[in-house]
């Protein structure tokens, strides 16, 4: 796989090292294991895949490449390049501006862009009605353009069965930038409708098998149907596809109890009322969310997720972790304010709050630790740093680094 130029502010020693031993040991991605890293009162589960993923780090090159090559050009960004605080940061401490917030609130007007203006379209895509905005100012949007090729590749799927005439249902959340442009380039092949898990799915079908009225779809589903959608039309074929960052399990979930669904109402027939398309979660997100589950396997006193709050597949992983044990979703090391307290954030009320007394006083504290496909590795390390800071530790993250070199 290609391999970045990512600025050296976002790596790290250790993890590189990790990262690079495991893979020499495990090329085929079988070994879905944690790594330990043994301070002695401290014991640090690290999971086997975690971090910047392809399409985040060929964002954040081409950030950077066009800041290096367009010196004294106004540089715009569509929305956040990732959900990263700190990239964004520095992304901004370069003089790019962005021009919409990530729920697509517009901070910089249209109007005040020219075409001698560079607009950089960040890793989650953008809508087709943007691209001509950007185009009819004279901006070529794909030239700067550091969309997700996996990302594309679910455009793609929609694209191919709404050839098909089948409409096309995408599990995502609606506020979402990637899902946005997702729904934007569905809408413009077929009937689209988002969903933004198993209830809504579950609702939606009750408009396939007639238990509810198709006047009430409209209401229900407001701002996530395709203009022109005709409920007893438009829902006699369908196929699914997703927002690239969503939990696997529930995509599948959503998936098949679609599939059952049409089974029940055409049985026999139901073979050409169902596009069934292969998952479109990208391979990061998949290979994040498994390696969770396997670390999770381990007998842990608590687990701390890493990465933006306003990110998706972050939100996940801090999911699939709090059905086992406590768990804290920190931004950076910051956050971990002693040994005593720690201010994480719960993304189900959607605020932070401060937690005490979440290190047990018995040792070894055993912990696990993960981070989202947006959060650099060195906000991993200086995590772990601030953590084992707190003991006697009986190594240093210098010294487990020449172990795995």
């Amino acid at each position: 796989m290609k391999s970045f130029e990512v600025p050296i502010i976002y790596r790290s020693p250790l993890i590189s090292a990790i990262k690079k031993k495991r893979k020499e040991m495990d090329k085929m991605k079988k070994d879905f294991t944690p790594t330990l890293l043994d301070f002695g009162p401290v014991q640090v589960f690290l999971a086997r895949h975690f971090g910047f993923c392809y399409g985040v780090e060929n964002a954040i090159e081409i950030a950077f490449r066009t800041v290096e090559e367009n010196p004294g050009k106004r540089i715009f960004l569509l929305s956040e390049m990732i959900h990263n605080p700190q990239v964004n940061a520095d992304l901004e401490s370069h003089g790019i501006k962005f021009l919409q917030d990530t729920y697509g609130k517009q901070l910089v007007s249209f109007d005040e862009l020219n075409s001698d203006d560079i607009v950089i379209i960040p890793a989650f895509g953008t809508t087709l009605e943007i691209e001509k905005k950007l185009y009819d100012i004279g901006i070529p949007a794909k030239k700067y353009n550091t969309t997700c090729p996996f990302v594309e590749k679910v455009w793609n799927r929609g694209e191919a069965i709404a050839k098909d005439n089948y409409t096309i249902v995408i599990h995502g959340k609606p506020d979402h930038e990637e899902t946005r442009a997702t729904f934007s380039r569905a809408a413009a092949h077929a009937p689209s409708v988002v969903i933004k898990d198993i209830k809504q799915a579950q609702e939606l079908a009750k408009y396939i098998t007639g238990e509810k009225k198709t006047t009430q779809f409209y209401s229900e589903f407001n701002g996530q149907y395709s203009e022109g959608f005709h409920v007893e039309r438009d829902l006699g074929r369908i196929g699914v596809v997703n927002q690239t960052t969503m939990l696997a399990t529930d995509t599948q979930a959503i998936a098949d109890f679609l599939k059952q669904i049409m089974i029940r109402k055409y049985g026999n027939n139901a073979e050409g009322h169902f596009a069934d398309t292969r998952d479109t979660l990208c391979y990061a997100t998949n290979d994040n969310q498994s390696a969770v589950t396997a670390m999770l396997e381990t007998k842990a006193d608590l687990a701390i997720v890493v990465g933006g709050y306003n990110s998706s597949n972050t939100s996940h992983l801090v999911e699939l972790c709090e059905e086992k044990l406590p768990t804290y979703f920190i931004s950076n090391e910051d956050k971990i304010l002693s040994r005593r307290d720690i201010l994480h954030y719960d993304f189900h009320i959607k605020q932070e709050i401060l937690t005490s007394n979440y290190l047990p006083r018995r040792e070894p504290v055993k912990i696990l630790v993960t981070s989202g496909a947006s959060c650099p590795d060195a906000i991993v390390e200086v995590v772990i740093k601030k953590i084992i800071s707190f003991y006697p530790a009986e190594k240093n993250t210098e010294q487990l680094t020449g172990e795995f070199q």
